[in-house]
């Protein structure tokens, strides 16, 4: 280890626009037209956010020059939505000119490509240990048996409350401890009575908090085959629904309109907790005042539910090569790298605050030291621990679209539908519009 975790805090800040939002950076970084055959001394990769994964490639690339000096990556930064836009249109077209030979893709995303371009990927199956990476991670990555992505970040959810807010109403973290949302609730309603402060803030048009709550069960929009609509009769969905409107309509929760007010929102103590991925913590500790004052629990399970943990993940992505000229290549210089590299992976942490996917860099000195901040409290431990409990799902090709069809869903029920028969409609509507 060359680093020790003192820089873990502020560079895992990061991870916000990787996880949170999915459209860090912008084009700009390199050339945009080289991959595959185009680039002749350097392979090509597509990233998005220069803090965060083209800040990894740099340092792997660094890495792998230590044996292999005449190795060279041309990264080329792209916004995440143009990134797909780009990579549908060049593999719809059936060309190879201008793919990169690496890129970054969002897990919720991946099977949309895997599935409709399966020549188009190399595989990775010879070249990593997929036993050795977290189980919900190769769930996300491979298709059939066959792995084609190098599991990346961990966006482990965990939940985040003010020390003192909860304990002017009585309370202690360890009565907030793998619980269930509805206990999570009944406690909100003592802390909202006794302190007037709820204790989330969650956006209508950005429902990663449903996510979390179905993946904590080992459930999602769609069933297991990753295609079928899964809205009528989905227990785990319907108590999702169910558990987020009593945390509205009780107070526990409130609204906010865009990501910068979710901060404004826990930074200012409007709200004393945050529900999220671990990559929410830098702008936790934005504001220096409430160092000490936070403390971090796993993440509420659903009650009723068979199977259900108190384990989450919001957001991540992986590592794809194309099935183009220089694969082999690519697929070492990962391999070498996030495949198996314990050390690179105690760097990344150190360096530029990924907790990944890697199960042996979980056991190194960098995730067993304190965070002063959450008052000694070993978090990245914890973090790492809980993503090993994080269910597998098939996120399938559709997420994004299905959950625009729970968003109405949603606001049909919040306006006083019944549920039943919301979810019955949204299942004909994803029937009939999902494809």
């Amino acid at each position: 280890m060359k680093n020790g975790l003192w820089k873990l805090g502020i560079a895992v800040g990061t991870l916000l626009t990787l996880a949170a939002c999915g459209n860090g950076g912008s084009a700009g970084t390199g050339d945009s037209t080289a991959g595959g055959g185009n680039a002749k001394d350097a392979l090509t990769v597509w990233a998005w956010d220069p803090k965060f994964n083209i800040a990894a490639f740099e340092m792997a690339e660094a890495d792998y020059q230590k044996d292999n000096p005449d190795f060279k990556l041309n990264i080329v930064e792209n916004a995440q939505k143009d990134m797909v836009q780009k990579l549908n249109t060049n593999l719809s077209s059936g060309t190879k000119t201008g793919l990169p030979n690496i890129v970054m893709i969002e897990d919720y995303r991946a099977k949309s490509f895997l599935e409709a371009f399966p020549d188009s990927f190399f595989p990775v199956t010879d070249f990593i240990d997929p036993s050795e990476f977290m189980d919900y991670k190769i769930a996300a990555t491979s298709v059939d048996g066959v792995q084609y992505g190098t599991p990346f970040d961990s966006g482990v959810t965990g939940l985040f409350l003010r020390k003192s807010v909860i304990g002017d109403a009585g309370l202690a973290p360890e009565d907030f401890t793998d619980i269930t949302w509805t206990e999570f609730i009944e406690l909100g309603k003592q802390v909202k009575d006794k302190t007037d402060k709820p204790l989330l803030s969650s956006d209508m048009n950005d429902l990663g908090l449903l996510r979390t709550m179905m993946h904590s069960s080992g459930s999602w929009y769609s069933k297991e085959d990753g295609s079928t609509p899964n809205f009528a009769g989905n227990e785990s969905l319907k108590i999702a629904l169910q558990d987020f409107k009593e945390m509205m309509d009780s107070g526990v929760m409130i609204t906010h309109n865009a990501w910068d007010q979710l901060v404004a929102n826990f930074n200012s103590g409007r709200v004393a907790g945050v529900a999220q991925g671990n990559w929410i913590i830098p702008s936790i500790k934005a504001e220096e005042s409430q160092a000490g004052d936070w403390v971090v629990v796993p993440y509420p399970r659903q009650e009723g539910i068979v199977g259900a943990t108190n384990a989450s993940n919001l957001g991540g992505s992986s590592i794809y090569i194309l099935n183009i000229d220089g694969k082999e290549e690519a697929a070492e210089f990962i391999a070498e790298t996030l495949g198996k590299d314990v050390d690179f992976y105690e760097d990344l942490a150190t360096e530029i605050g990924a907790i990944g996917s890697y199960e042996p860099a979980a056991e190194t000195e960098t995730y067993q030291q304190e965070d002063a901040f959450f008052d000694n409290q070993k978090i990245y431990h914890d973090f790492i621990e809980w993503a090993k409990e994080v269910p597998a799902v098939n996120f399938g090709k559709n997420t994004y679209a299905f959950e625009d069809v729970v968003k109405t869903t949603l606001q049909d029920y919040m306006n006083g539908k019944d549920l039943d028969k919301a979810l019955e409609e949204a299942q004909k509507t994803a029937e009939t519009q999902v494809k």
